[in-house]
């Protein structure tokens, strides 16, 4: 059984709960340190190879990844008593994949990838505003440029885990490894 395939049954079922945001996930990445951190993101693809989502290159998790390209990704569907849990590495999609993406985005948000240096301190919230204003002036009337630190990295799967909520805490985990290009199916106990 293909893991990838089951995910997308899950996200199907979730879907049909018609869920404010249905593709937030929980991003975990680390330094070359072993310094973990986590955030939620959209899931802005699925596809056989992974997950795709976008962000500042030089943003906290942009520079993790760029030192460290293991990263976790963690689904919770509270309403159905489902988690998946997905490991992997992450790489960059095409630059061509990432000017798709930006030009599908509103006009607003694409204005927000420069006028925010994602993670770095500003000295507070009118600077950011500021900076919205210039850029939303200067791209008037013009198509807006795809900045060059911002683009769309894919999570290429090795380790999925499948959860749902049992009777007496008594939980279903499915585990499935990719070993030797072949997903390895087990179950663990809860």
């Amino acid at each position: 059984m293909n893991p990838l395939g089951l995910f997308a049954d899950w996200y199907n079922d979730w879907l049909m709960t018609d869920p404010r945001e249905p593709s937030a996930m929980v991003l975990s990445t680390g330094d070359r340190n072993g310094i973990i951190s986590s955030r939620m993101v959209l899931m802005k693809e699925l596809n056989e190879k992974g997950f795709v989502f976008y962000t500042n290159y030089k943003s906290r998790k942009g520079r993790q990844l760029v030192s460290n390209s293991h990263a976790a990704l963690l689904f919770w569907w509270e309403s159905l008593g489902r988690q998946v849990r997905i490991e992997g590495t992450v790489e960059k999609v095409s630059r061509e994949v990432s000017e798709q993406y930006f030009r599908s985005r509103p006009r607003e948000s694409q204005i927000s990838t420069w006028a925010s240096d994602q993670s770095r301190v500003i000295p507070d919230r009118n600077y950011l505003d500021e900076r919205f204003r210039y850029f939303y002036g200067k791209y008037s009337g013009m198509e807006i440029d795809l900045p060059p630190y911002w683009g769309g990295y894919l999570l290429v799967p090795d380790r999925f885990e499948f959860w749902t909520r049992g009777n007496y805490r008594l939980h279903d985990r499915i585990l499935f490894t990719l070993e030797r290009n072949r997903w390895k199916m087990k179950r663990l106990a809860p």
